[in-house]
């Protein structure tokens, strides 16, 4: 094979503080060390050939590195790969330049701004008119789980064998058991990590806390950006219910702290209306702090038999499920075994060589 690569792998968005989709391309590219790639990237990688592309191509930019990177992908993208004779983009997110030769693998984390549309964000667009577009002229779509699979065949007729679901995987060095102290200042918690948006489901946790029997001995803990859009109304509806001394809102959590956070808690709740994937569910599980989540989307592909299961738009269930949690010391203790043993299943080198295996048949 010559030092010009076949293989490009676009990091053109990665950010500085990881989110979801940076965590998966920065976990998987290395096991794709053996087809020899180049990196588009805005920074070099030792190991890799890397060519450099513009820093300002990231959601860090807002809409203008959205939208920075879409011209880039197609008006520059395919002049770059025709100029180091590719013959295979790989791209971890959706996008790849339209009516050009480029050839591609892309990956499909969600299509939630589809299922949950929010009438004046671009995304809404983005998923209606591009991304079908990117998918139909695909060589072949990578997802994250079943579910989104489902999601793509059922919203964009894309035939089933176009898609190989792989799911996706944690850091199991960084979010393990710890030996963790009483903290005498605070009261037992229950955890939610995440977004505020609506389809997080965050209004239901505050209501379903609010409804639990001796709710003043414990704290609700929200743990994730705050929106001006969507916080504000959570701290309302704390006020209204009675329980906003017993509510703390951390917003962004370094990625340092998330691991103490977690095994402190003494459950996450999760009961999300939608998810591709659910990170916060397997690196709990991980922590072996017990899970309650939802019995819909993928989140029954993570969580296995290892968490509480309940319906996320019933509220009695949630409040169930941690009163449970509250009062069985020994369903918290099989949680956290079960727990321990669902998240071992899940690899970052599982999910990099199996992508491996999906590339090696469209490079060529």
């Amino acid at each position: 094979m010559n030092h010009q690569s076949q293989l490009l792998i676009n990091l053109s968005l990665l950010l500085s503080k990881p989110t979801g989709i940076t965590v998966y391309a920065n976990n998987v590219f290395p096991y794709l060390k053996s087809l020899e790639p180049t990196l588009l990237a805005s920074q070099q990688y030792q190991d890799f050939n890397t060519y450099l592309v513009p820093n300002n191509l990231t959601p860090e930019q807002g809409t203008r590195g959205h939208l920075n990177r879409l011209i880039w992908t197609q008006f520059k993208l395919p002049k770059i790969y025709h100029k180091l004779q590719a013959n295979l983009l790989f791209s971890p997110v959706p996008e790849a330049p339209l009516y050009s030769k480029c050839r591609s693998v892309v990956m499909v984390h969600d299509l939630i701004p589809l299922r949950f549309p929010k009438k004046t964000s671009p995304l809404t667009p983005y998923f209606k008119y591009y991304i079908p577009q990117v998918l139909k002229q695909a060589e072949h779509i990578i997802c994250n789980s079943q579910a989104t699979a489902k999601d793509i065949v059922d919203i964009f007729n894309i035939p089933a064998q176009k898609i190989t679901p792989i799911l996706l995987a944690y850091d199991q060095e960084h979010f393990k058991p710890l030996e963790v102290k009483e903290d005498a200042l605070n009261l037992p918690y229950f955890l939610y990590l995440g977004r505020h948006d609506p389809h997080k489901n965050v209004n239901r946790i505050v209501e379903a806390f609010a409804n639990l029997k001796k709710n003043k001995n414990y704290q609700l803990w929200l743990a994730g950006p705050t929106d001006k859009r969507y916080t504000p109304k959570l701290i309302e509806q704390a006020e209204e219910l009675g329980i906003d001394k017993q509510l703390k809102i951390l917003d962004y959590v370094e990625y340092e702290q998330l691991p103490i956070l977690l095994n402190q808690a003494l459950a996450l709740v999760f009961p999300s209306l939608w998810e591709g994937f659910g990170f916060p569910v397997l690196e709990a599980m991980g922590c072996g702090t017990p899970v309650i989540t939802s019995n819909i989307s993928s989140l029954p592909e993570v969580a296995g038999d290892a968490a509480l299961l309940i319906n996320p738009y019933n509220l009695e269930e949630i409040t169930a499920a941690m009163e449970k949690i509250a009062t069985d010391d020994e369903m918290r203790s099989q949680l956290k075994r079960l727990g321990l043993q669902q998240a071992k299943k899940f690899s970052w080198q599982n999910t990099g060589e199996q992508t491996l295996d999906v590339l090696k048949q469209f490079v060529s």
